[in-house]
């Protein structure tokens, strides 16, 4: 049978050869290799290692009964309490009405594309899913470099060279921070410099500030407050309260762009038609936040601060060249180092390094070739989240509530971690 000139494989050209997530993948490869009896160290899938805080389960429970097809754009209860939520953090004047709520950021970020007929601006390395969507819809996709030296931040001045070429093309530039997969941030000098660029050429910039608020120190600043009337912000439940399952994404649009959302809500009502119901309203509690909340967050970032500086040590000892996090649970060191000692094991690409270091040792990382590098760009993304994320908040808010964190902490409450250094280091060595 000649499958080209069968019916049932007329596949949309836009998909095929996209192969599926790279995170999800690694993560169902992991799973599959534990199965197998393997013990995998999973540092692939970004997913966080905290508990959804207790208060916020509580309110799921409550509310499991909730049976409604809620109002496409979202429960206004909650869309009121996001409006309160971002207007604390951001000192901004957003209504309910400014907030649309969606089964993950990622679906929101797809309708995004959908409704707006735009070239999409990302810089490089960039979450793995931002160009595949783009490439899906049939939308140009344009890399902007940036540079280790500069921690693989966007330039204002790489950002206009970009648009002089065609000022007036609709453009959608997608900034992420703190960032995955580098966990680096942005001062506010450098967001006012991009906010300015923005504004200059009438970009529609979608600020994905899904970890936000597990920014080490909690100053996480939205690039909203610079160009408030272009940009939309992206945030969630999936990063900062630990319900990436839940799947809840919210965007925060400015006035000027109502209808945009509008055409997205069109679009949401004729495929995933509301979020569902139950988590909705949990998700109140969440947004509201409270003491417990307070204490949930800044626990897990003394947590994500002391394991981000201690991989930082332990990959710039062994010889990667690698930028220390300021927010988020990642990573992203250079092996350039060990180039040739790698090309001796034929190992050329950071897609045979991420194979042959998970055949090796059982740790998973995924390579920088899922990020938007050359396949021979010898990066990597480690995502430091494989350990028991109840049993570390209780330690730092128990026995280490006084103390400063530090190694031993590491030790106690993320052996995983240290194996996974430990266990990297030690083939590094032996190549």
């Amino acid at each position: 049978m000649d499958i080209h000139h069968d019916q049932r494989f007329a596949i949309n050209l836009n998909v095929r050869g996209i192969q599926p997530s790279a995170t999800l993948r690694i993560n169902e490869l992991s799973n599959q290799l534990k199965s197998e009896g393997r013990n995998i160290i999973k540092l692939g899938l970004g997913q966080s290692p905290f508990p959804v805080p207790e208060r916020v389960v509580s309110a799921l429970r409550e509310h499991a009964h909730e049976k409604d097809y809620l109002p496409v754009k979202g429960l206004r209860g909650l869309r009121e309490s996001i409006a309160g939520y971002i207007n604390r953090r951001e000192r901004m004047r957003c209504t309910w009405e400014d907030v649309l709520i969606g089964p993950g950021s990622k679906e929101l970020l797809f309708i995004l594309q959908l409704a707006y007929y735009g070239d999409l601006l990302i810089p490089r390395p960039s979450w793995v899913s931002y160009a595949p969507q783009a490439r899906i819809i049939g939308r140009s996709v344009h890399w902007l470099p940036t540079h280790a030296e500069n921690n693989w931040q966007l330039t204002a001045e790489e950002l206009d060279i970009i648009c002089r070429d065609d000022p007036s093309r609709p453009r959608i530039l997608i900034l992420n921070y703190p960032s995955n997969p580098t966990g680096c941030s942005y001062t506010d000098d450098q967001l006012l410099a991009i906010a300015n660029v923005a504004r200059k050429y009438k970009l529609i910039l979608l600020s994905d500030e899904i970890y936000g608020e597990v920014h080490f120190e909690g100053k996480h600043k939205s690039i909203a407050r610079y160009y408030p009337e272009g940009t939309i912000i992206s945030t969630g439940l999936s990063k900062w309260a630990g319900a990436g399952g839940w799947r809840l994404g919210t965007f925060i649009f400015p006035k000027e762009l109502r209808p945009l959302q509008d055409a997205m809500a069109i679009i949401a009502s004729e495929t995933y038609t509301a979020t569902s119901a139950p988590i909705q309203h949990a998700a109140i509690t969440a947004f509201n936040g409270g003491d417990d909340i307070d204490e949930y967050l800044k626990q897990s970032r003394r947590v994500l601060k002391v394991v981000g500086e201690y991989m930082h040590r332990r990959l710039s000892d062994m010889g990667a060249v690698v930028q220390k996090p300021e927010g988020a649970f990642y990573v992203f060191p250079n092996f350039e180092n060990f180039r040739d000692q790698l090309a001796r094991k034929d190992i050329k690409t950071s897609q045979a390094f991420c194979q042959s270091l998970l055949e090796s040792t059982g740790v998973a990382i995924l390579p920088a070739s899922d990020f938007g590098f050359v396949p021979d760009h010898l990066g990597a993304r480690l995502a430091f989240v494989d350990f028991d994320g109840a049993e570390a908040l209780q330690l730092a808010g128990g026995d280490y509530a006084d103390r400063e964190l530090a190694d031993d902490f590491v030790d106690t409450a993320c052996p995983r971690l240290v194996t996974a250094m430990d266990k990297m280091e030690a083939w590094l060595n032996s190549l």
